[in-house]
């Protein structure tokens, strides 16, 4: 189904923060890395309404205590079409007050309300990284489930 992110390949899952530096960027990563692991061709992008200019140390540190370098990452615009090309959308966990969150710019997504690894300690950010993990597990395992590996 997919042709290769980076050019014109359509996301199966699409994650969603404000800024693309934390949460979004695990969850891409963690997605991506361990579909392959598993063998399937599922593919995960992310991005943001107002990216910032590159991911945050905690997040490059803690991601790389599994094996996954995410240093040369860098956030991203979300466009409408990312969002109207990805199968799935979600978004991590924002406040919605703030007049960015991409919750309130796209309608039929799933919020996971994560909180914001941004100033948080390394085992606070590990914390936020082990959930991502286990969220992104059990989508991997519907998705694989409810697509197959002819995704």
């Amino acid at each position: 189904m997919n042709n290769g992110i980076g050019g014109n390949r359509v996301a199966d899952v699409l994650f969603v923060c404000v800024h693309n530096v934390g949460r979004s960027q695990m969850a891409k990563a963690l997605f991506n890395h361990i579909a392959r692991q598993r063998g399937l061709r599922l593919s995960a992008d992310s991005a943001g309404t107002e990216p910032e200019e590159s991911i945050h140390g905690h997040v490059i540190d803690v991601m790389r205590e599994l094996g996954i370098d995410v240093s040369r990452e860098r956030p991203k615009l979300l466009t409408n079409e990312m969002a109207e090309s990805a199968r799935r959308i979600i978004t991590m966990g924002c406040d919605v007050d703030t007049g960015a969150c991409p919750a309130v710019f796209i309608k039929g997504i799933e919020d996971w309300g994560l909180p914001d690894p941004k100033d948080q300690d390394m085992a606070g950010v590990r914390a936020v990284r082990d959930e991502v993990r286990r969220r992104v597990e059990a989508l991997i395992v519907e998705l694989g489930g409810a697509l197959g590996a002819q995704a």
